[in-house]
């Protein structure tokens, strides 16, 4: 079955997480996104939109987008963020474990050392709570909503003038939730909250917080051995040794990394909620060059955006994933 999209184009879902764009504004920003930034394939661009490859050859000539009228430099005065297009996966491994990995909640971090280079990060992967697995960002264990027999509506980021993104969601049962995330010079700093909208209070509210490190060259082994857990941080290093990613999260309750994904974890829980009560979480994000990551640590938590964390370490790098 075909849809129609911004006319001459129509629009054939091939995967069941295809996009259509909305206008031809919209088409080419996720054109240049694609071929400038994350560098897609045309297999790639039209798992993500679902156009025809020949519709993809006309847009493409039309708005001059092929990798030789890519930008050839970029602003340093702030972290590359993108949304993630999807129709490309964003793990290496544990597939079975993330089936139609949803783009409205991911986020592409560019590394400023290389271009071609970005970690993707969930914001969230998944939020439990009292009532069972609340929301899940891809297709793996049933939500309470899957056993239901109810599809949450396709969302996408809102993109602001101020270079922040923004994304809300509300749930059947009237909880809402939702992020925003600004970067900065070398970082990108986040803030989920959550109304519950609800007659009851809500307990065990955990988020599963995932930075993906495929994209990322010279972070994408499948191993633990180059990661450090340091509650609330987790870190990557990459394979010379001079470069980290960096991931945090206040309230944090377990950081962990899955190896065959593979990916970092900071994942925090929002404090009980009553009704009509809104609950907020700060997060972090960083691209680190150096050596001594004891170091960085201090210097990001001297900077005040953490409360109530505690400093003990905690490490689970159990496989069990969403």
């Amino acid at each position: 079955m075909c849809f129609l999209l911004v006319a001459p184009f129509a629009f054939c879902a091939e995967t069941s997480e295809a996009r259509p764009t909305s206008s031809k504004q919209d088409l080419r920003f996720w054109l240049e996104n694609m071929v400038w930034f994350h560098r897609y394939t045309a297999p790639e661009i039209a798992a993500a939109t679902g156009l025809l490859d020949d519709e993809i050859d006309q847009s493409l000539k039309r708005f001059g987008i092929s990798s030789a009228s890519r930008p050839e430099k970029r602003s340093r005065d702030r972290l590359l963020v993108l949304p993630y297009p999807g129709g490309r996966h964003p793990r290496i491994g544990f597939l079975e474990g993330a089936i139609r990995p949803q783009r409205e909640t991911k986020l592409s971090l560019f590394a400023p050392w290389d271009d071609g280079s970005y970690v993707v990060l969930d914001l969230p992967e998944a939020l439990w709570s009292n009532l069972g697995l609340t929301y899940l960002a891809h297709t793996h264990i049933p939500t309470i909503w899957t056993k239901r027999g109810l599809e949450l509506p396709k969302l996408e980021w809102e993109r602001r003038a101020d270079g922040s993104f923004r994304n809300e969601r509300a749930l059947p049962n009237g909880i809402a939730f939702g992020c925003r995330a600004w970067p900065d010079r070398d970082s990108m700093r986040a803030e989920l909250w959550l109304r519950n909208g609800s007659t009851n209070a809500l307990t065990d509210l955990r988020v599963q917080i995932c930075a993906m490190l495929k994209g990322a060259a010279g972070f994408s082994l499948q191993t633990n051995t180059n990661k450090v857990f340091e509650k609330p941080f987790a870190a990557c290093r990459s394979s010379d040794g001079r470069r980290w990613v960096i991931l945090a999260w206040e309230q944090c309750h377990r950081v962990w990394g899955n190896a065959p994904v593979p990916c970092l974890h900071s994942d925090p829980k929002f404090s009980d909620s009553a009704p009509g009560s809104i609950e907020t979480l700060r997060g972090w994000f960083s691209f680190y060059e150096g050596e001594d990551i004891a170091a960085e640590f201090r210097r990001i938590r001297s900077l005040g955006w953490l409360r109530d964390v505690p400093a003990s370490s905690s490490i689970d790098s159990t496989k069990k994933h969403l």
